[in-house]
């Protein structure tokens, strides 16, 4: 029978999943295609490329040559498995990312199909939380929240429907989330608080069976606790450290529990979830329609609606990311948030749908917005990772190392993070063979002049913007606001490239400025005096590049 259905199905039947993936991959294939081959960028290459290539390497579930952060290993399996495949490519690991992204907006539409029953908002739904932003960014970046989000959207298309329910999938799918990123706990462990809610205020003339699932069902959620706490105590067991080394901890946790920072961090987590990269869009032409009369079908009904309950969850849950992420994560990182923004253009197109006319011209204009805001930068500060302004990044620091090359071959270079892991590890795919650097943190006048105290260390300067500083913040919110962010959030200012070159005594040979930001190549040329064992100067050496 199930074969019959599959060879003659109905004429009036959906279209089933494994038809529908292929279009999705392809689509995001065909969309990313010119993103395949950039090396890795940021957090990729400080953290889950080196991590994923010591177990491709080793076999070690704990990474070898970076810090462990604690991070679950499922992403490291995952593209170690392809590249053993398909060998040790950007290539091979960007489109085994954009397989994991095919599969979280399979799940967006499978999940807009059991809440709305309507297959052209899920099809709305799925198409603009592509072409958001972020998560088109994202879609081909190799750090765990992507694999996170995709595991979370199924394991809600199980968990979160009003009816038809399956705990134990949700279970399998939201132990698979938190076995790739720690944070994604929350979401099970936040609906099964919701079913137990539920039960204590249920009616006890309620059928037991009835208010025995809500049970049977927090217990399932609530077990997804147990593979993450394995993994921390294997952790544990190999490394001394339960969440990570001492640093992550600090900066992620420890160090964030002020009172005012986590007011401040919720506040910029309501504008991550309602207005970045161009949400404003389709969410303040949700909150408009909420004015207008629900508008009914041909037989006198009105449209459907997420059931309220759902609704309830969906709000919760939202509320609860974005406190989570206000208390923990030393960074405002917008991909934090990655799985939530599907349920927030879910509400949105559910309610053009329900309550406008020619509804679809509004999500023509939310897709027109976000394309504009993946190439677009918005007026305001934001993470080159949020839009494809990442790969712009890449290929500068790519032309800055072509003119290290040429310019200034076999020196020492004075740069930092992440330029240093680019010159230093090959298989990031920016240098053939490994250079000697010297590392400080940032290019601000502080640490500038750290480095002219000690010039003897270096003999060329790879220097870039480590901050997208906008043209003209026409969103800045004043001085007291900058102050919070440099005390709460890292924002600093790095020394123009000239000024860098003055203050160490350097010569600017190559400068590059694109959309904000900016890399230069500097050459030092100098008398360094020489002195015996008692500290009396006997000659001097000239120290420049090589």
């Amino acid at each position: 029978m199930r074969l019959s259905r599959l060879f003659n199905p109905r004429p009036d039947a959906p279209l089933p999943l494994w038809m529908i993936f292929p279009v999705i991959f392809v689509a995001l294939y065909a969309s990313h295609f010119a993103l395949l081959r950039v090396p890795y960028y940021w957090d990729e290459a400080g953290y889950y490329i080196p991590a994923a290539w010591d177990f491709f390497r080793t076999g070690s579930l704990i990474p070898i040559t970076t810090l462990s952060n604690a991070h679950p290993p499922l992403p490291s399996i995952y593209l170690a498995l392809w590249w053993k495949l398909s060998g040790f490519y950007p290539e091979v690991t960007r489109e085994a990312v954009l397989m994991v992204a095919a599969l979280g907006l399979l799940a967006v539409w499978r999940l807009g199909k059991s809440v709305t029953g309507s297959a052209a908002v899920a099809f709305w739904t799925v198409l603009l939380t592509g072409l958001y932003p972020i998560w088109f960014a994202q879609s081909s970046l190799a750090h765990a929240d992507i694999f996170a989000a995709a595991c979370t959207l199924w394991g809600l298309v199980y968990a979160l429907p009003a009816r038809g329910r399956n705990p134990r999938m949700g279970f399998l799918w939201f132990t698979a989330a938190a076995l790739c990123k720690e944070t994604s706990i929350a979401i099970p462990l936040t609906l099964a608080a919701i079913r137990m809610s539920e039960y204590m205020r249920g009616d006890i003339r309620e059928p037991e069976e009835e208010r025995g699932e809500l049970l049977r069902e927090a217990a399932w959620l609530a077990a997804c606790m147990l593979p993450l706490a394995g993994w921390y105590a294997y952790h544990y067991a190999k490394t001394g450290f339960l969440f990570g080394n001492p640093e992550f901890l600090r900066y992620n946790a420890e160090a964030t529990f002020a009172p005012l920072r986590i007011l401040a961090a919720f506040g910029h987590r309501i504008l991550h979830l309602t207005a970045h990269m161009n949400l404003f869009v389709p969410v303040g032409m949700g909150f408009a329609a909420l004015l207008l009369t629900p508008r009914t079908d041909a037989a006198g009904n009105e449209r459907a609606a997420i059931d309220p309950f759902v609704l309830r969850c969906i709000l919760i849950l939202l509320l609860v990311e974005a406190a989570l992420f206000s208390c923990i994560g030393g960074a405002l990182l917008t991909r934090y948030l990655l799985p939530m923004y599907p349920l927030v253009l879910l509400l949105a197109v559910t309610t053009f749908y329900r309550r406008v006319p020619y509804w679809q011209a509004l999500a023509v204009l939310s897709a027109a917005a976000f394309i504009a805001g993946i190439f677009i930068n918005p007026p305001y500060g934001f993470a080159p990772e949020d839009n494809i302004a990442y790969a712009r990044v890449v290929r500068m620091h790519l032309a800055g190392i072509a003119q290290l090359n040429k310019l200034a071959p076999a020196s020492t270079v004075l740069t930092a993070w992440p330029m240093t892991d680019e010159l230093t590890r090959p298989e990031l795919g920016y240098v053939k063979q490994a250079w000697d650097v010297d590392q400080i943190e940032d290019f601000t006048e502080g640490q500038i002049a750290h480095a002219a105290d000690e010039p003897e260390k270096y003999s060329s300067a790879l220097v870039f913007s480590t901050k997208y500083d906008p043209p003209s913040p026409l969103l800045s919110l004043g001085a007291a606001s900058r102050a919070m962010d440099e005390q709460y959030f890292g924002l600093h200012h790095d020394m123009t490239p000239e000024a860098i070159a003055q203050r160490l005594g350097g010569t600017l040979l190559w400068r590059r400025e694109e959309q904000g930001m900016w890399i230069a190549l500097i050459r030092f040329n100098r008398q360094i005096e020489a002195k015996d064992e008692g500290g009396e100067i006997f000659g001097s050496l000239a120290l420049e590049s090589r």
